[in-house]
């Protein structure tokens, strides 16, 4: 296993000067405080939709078969701060984006109020099919535009859409045409597409600001489910319920102890880890033949499962994720691991002498993080200290030369051939802190297949993880899971996931420890840090008594296009409904 050895103390001083290529902060852990600091507050944010929170929300208000008829047209989202969610909230849109939301939007509409959908999702039949029924369209306007705009609509703004909805139908001879006309007035919203937090004074903080209560509904929302407030949550935010302690906690509870958990972690999950480079992650299929597109999914579904399962099902330690050998298989993963297994997803638990203990030995950490023909100690390094440590890793310089890595003649492993740039200053700093781990996961090749042996030499697997050094991958499995930013870092993501972009150490800090510390001493349990973020008063309150620029911003960018619709649409009718959309 590991222990700390006293001839390696010379190495151990060279990592504590490193902080000029990586801040390492301090460990020390502080004494858990039953006090919330004074001045929790997050800040005010407008964020884009993402792909998923898009078809989330389709599919809970319409149904799976209308969210399943679009793609997605949310424009690709920048990592920032290590997670995709908090690249949300800076995010603008181009005017050939606008132009495929409002396709999307258009196909959606088609599709609710088409003959196999209209009858169980329009709660009122019109007077004639062929004509404007403005009582009808407002049922359906009211309790749609509620759901999707994820607040109440005043009777100005839905006596507009019933205009619309009127002045199509009567354009084209169809209601329904008609009503699709104002629905797709209500996707192609700023409100819509953006997710715009709303403030108001905090009558319990004098000159402080809150959230108001839409504004709290859909924070939560999308945080534990990563889709809109369902109606019952609209309804705690219209009767004032998440503004009273016992009300809010009532409404997490709800949140926490339905199966959408499950989704929202899923997704959360998936973005701290940076899985979304799978939809372009490919090996070469003449080094590796085994891996396929299918291969890799599974993977990618492997550790989600497995992190589902231990921290929602059985709501085990987060720490153990790293030293667990319960896993799920299936059979196109089986080959790689070697193992048996049945059809489907089947549970699954690694032998004690297995290699095979925690995510990262997992194919889908080991694979990720490698070169499409082989392995890459320092790839896995740093996707260690970043994804699970918080730790950046700077980018190489861009003079580097790479080819003393391949002139090593006789080198004949990674450890090996690592050493030139261990010898070259400009390079050791930060390969001191990604090579050591990375060459501990040697043992698995670029496609995540143990290996054991390279070019016939035994592998030496040993290293060290900030001044804790070890003999095999049991050992950095433990380091791992006791690294003292471990927690800390899943706090951090965490915060900054709920409440919709990155942190500031400058005014987050103190709840930052504050949670790490509740995070402590529940056990270290996802479902109790997640109660208690959602709960705290940095999670409702905010810095900034102003709407941020990008709100107004945002909201010109989908809106002035629409007057501009091209006269080359298949209707005049709907042309002109767009452009008085445009306006309400």
């Amino acid at each position: 296993m590991y222990s700390p050895k006293p001839s390696h103390q010379r190495t151990l001083n060279c990592l504590l000067i490193l902080g000029a290529c990586l801040l390492l902060t301090g460990c020390e852990r502080q004494s858990a405080v039953s006090a919330e600091p004074p001045q929790s507050a997050s800040p005010i944010r407008t964020r884009l939709l993402t792909d998923k929170q898009y078809v989330n929300t389709i599919t809970q208000v319409f149904g799976a078969d209308i969210s399943e008829s679009v793609l997605p047209p949310i424009p690709p989202i920048e990592r920032t701060d290590g997670l995709l969610a908090s690249g949300a909230a800076s995010v603008g849109v181009t005017s050939d984006q606008i132009w495929q939301i409002q396709l999307a939007a258009a196909t959606v509409a088609q599709k609710v109020v088409d003959e196999e959908h209209r009858d169980f999702l329009i709660p009122c039949s019109p007077e004639s099919a062929i004509a404007a029924d403005p009582v009808c369209a407002g049922l359906f306007l009211a309790e749609t535009g509620r759901l999707l705009l994820r607040g109440s609509m005043d009777e100005t703004r839905l006596a507009q859409l019933v205009d619309v909805a009127s002045y199509a139908a009567e354009q084209t001879e169809d209601f329904y045409d008609g009503l699709a006309l104002a629905l797709e007035a209500i996707l192609i919203s700023p409100e819509f597409v953006f997710i715009v937090d709303s403030v108001e004074p905090d009558p319990e903080r004098p000159a402080q600001q809150r959230l108001d209560s839409y504004s709290l509904a859909s924070r939560l929302s999308f945080f534990l489910w990563n889709a809109a407030p369902d109606d019952a949550l609209l309804q705690a935010a219209e009767n004032g319920e998440l503004h009273t302690p016992q009300g809010l906690a009532r409404a997490v509870d709800r949140l926490l102890a339905s199966t959408r958990l499950e989704e929202g972690m899923r997704t959360f999950f998936d973005d701290m880890l940076a899985f979304d480079e799978f939809n372009s992650l490919a090996k070469d299929p003449r080094v590796y033949p085994m891996v396929t597109g299918t291969t890799l999914e599974h993977a990618r579904e492997q550790t989600l499962r497995t992190i589902i399962d231990h921290l929602l099902v059985d709501e085990a330690d987060y720490r153990d994720l790293f030293t667990t050998r319960k896993t799920f298989m299936s059979m196109p993963l089986a080959a790689l691991y070697s193992t048996a297994t049945g059809d489907g997803w089947t549970r699954y638990e690694f032998d004690d002498d297995s290699p095979r203990i925690g995510l990262l030995t997992h194919v889908s950490f080991l694979a990720a993080n490698s070169h499409a023909v082989r392995s890459s100690p320092t790839l896995r390094g740093k996707a260690l200290r970043e994804r699970f440590l918080c730790q950046k890793v700077p980018d190489p310089p861009p003079d580097v030369d790479f080819s003393t890595l391949e002139e090593n003649e006789h080198a004949t492993t990674a450890r090996e051939r690592l050493d030139a740039h261990n010898s070259n200053p400009s390079c050791a700093g930060c390969h001191l802190i990604t090579d050591p781990m990375g060459l501990t996961l040697e043992n698995s090749d670029g496609a995540g297949i143990f290996k054991g042996i390279e070019n016939g030499a035994t592998l030496d697997i040993s290293g060290e993880l900030d001044g804790i050094f070890y003999d095999d991958v049991d050992g950095l499995a433990t380091a791992m899971r006791n690294h003292p930013k471990l927690s800390a870092c899943l706090v951090n993501r965490l915060f900054a996931y709920g409440t919709g972009g990155p942190v500031s150490l400058r005014y987050d800090r103190d709840s930052l420890k504050w949670l790490e510390n509740r995070f402590v001493d529940k056990n270290y349990q996802l479902p109790q840090l997640l109660r208690e973020l959602a709960l705290s008063q940095a999670f409702s309150s905010v810095r900034s008594p102003q709407a941020p620029e990008n709100a107004t911003i945002a909201a010109a960018g989908i809106i002035g296009p629409l007057s501009h619709t091209t006269k080359s649409s298949p209707s005049l009718a709907k042309t002109d409904a767009l452009a008085k959309a445009g306006n309400f």
